[in-house]
């Protein structure tokens, strides 16, 4: 499909008062991404998940987590044990998901030194960072 070509689907992102906005915030934020893309690893606890999105707060992982559930991409289950355990994993929708935002983070990475060097010309260009 040529990406200039506008497909017909009962939701429009482009739309103020579209509900797909939510979403797709929560897919294309900082921690919404790296969330979707540990998980794509597999299951995995709360604190296990934090320490392979490195960086994120406890608090802001937990937003994410119930963001991500809420929109049905991530599946939170609850063990009934002494103490309690819970897993994290993705949905077949979230997998989905997460397969298409792993693309765009793999091209990312692998442009690295290309973006790397746009970015000294540009503050190179503007008297510096």
């Amino acid at each position: 499909m040529d990406l200039t070509e506008q497909p017909t689907f009962a939701f429009d992102v482009f739309s103020k008062a579209c509900p797909s906005r939510g979403t797709l915030e929560h897919v294309t934020g900082r921690w919404g991404a790296l969330t979707l893309g540990a998980l794509y690893e597999g299951s995995f606890r709360f604190n296990e998940l934090r320490r392979r999105v490195d960086g994120v707060s406890e608090k802001m992982l937990s937003q994410t987590l119930h963001a991500l559930e809420r929109d049905g991409l991530v599946h939170r289950e609850a063990q009934p044990t002494n103490p309690p355990r819970v897993d994290y994993e993705l949905t077949p929708l979230g997998r989905e998901v997460a397969e298409r935002l792993l693309s765009l983070i793999h091209f990312v990475q692998g442009h690295m030194d290309g973006i790397l060097e746009a970015r000294e010309r540009y503050d190179t260009a503007r008297g510096g960072r």
